[in-house]
């Protein structure tokens, strides 16, 4: 006769798993913005349906382990970075273990941006990103175009912007605010490097 199972343990498994499923889709998202991608260009890059990606971001479905490889590989990450829970209320991180972010293989190593993430990985409401763009660095080509709103500081250098019809050059202390849904592309027009500080949030201003 097999045992009886028991209510509040299957409930309690039935409620981790969508917790994992809901903090995997956040994360899964997170990353796919941070690398200006729409779910169907992450999901021909990962060899998977849209739809299944689309029904990972809203927390819902069972992927199996070899799709969320697939999809670790196609945001630059490792299946355990895209699998670690969100943190805690709150978290400090140390200077020197800032995340670098992903690089873009098809850009030249000269032209290459280095970002780091300097608020925890998995968060997705907030974040801050510290790029350092070199010198003659431009992506009028390949403007950014996403969901959320920006602001930016120069911390070092000169940034030119250019958000829809809008054009202005930012000084060291001059921050900029935009929304992203809208095409803009920076452009380093000083010197040397331009170093800048920028905060992301997933809603539309």
């Amino acid at each position: 006769m097999a045992e009886p199972v028991d209510a509040t343990v299957a409930g309690s498994d039935d409620l981790r798993a969508a917790a994992q499923v809901a903090g995997l889709g956040s994360a899964i998202k997170s990353a796919r913005r941070r690398l200006d991608l729409s779910i169907a260009e992450l999901a021909h890059s990962a060899g998977v349906s849209l739809g299944l990606v689309s029904q990972l971001e809203r927390g819902m479905g069972n992927p199996s382990l070899q799709t969320i490889a697939k999809l670790a590989d196609a945001l630059g990450l490792t299946v355990s970075q895209l699998l670690e829970e969100s943190g805690s209320d709150f978290e400090v991180v140390r200077a020197g273990a800032h995340h670098a972010l992903p690089i873009d293989p098809q850009v030249p190593a000269d032209q290459q941006v280095a970002r780091e993430l300097l608020t925890p990985r998995g968060e997705s409401m907030l974040q801050l990103i510290r790029s350092t763009l070199p010198v003659g660095f431009t992506n009028e080509g390949k403007p950014f175009r996403h969901i959320g709103t920006e602001s930016v500081t120069v911390l070092s250098g000169r940034l030119e912007i250019t958000h829809g019809e809008h054009t202005a050059v930012l000084e060291p202390g001059d921050t900029a605010t935009y929304g992203c849904s809208l095409p803009h592309w920076w452009a380093n027009v000083a010197n040397g490097p331009t170093v800048v500080l920028g905060a992301v949030s997933p809603f539309e201003r």
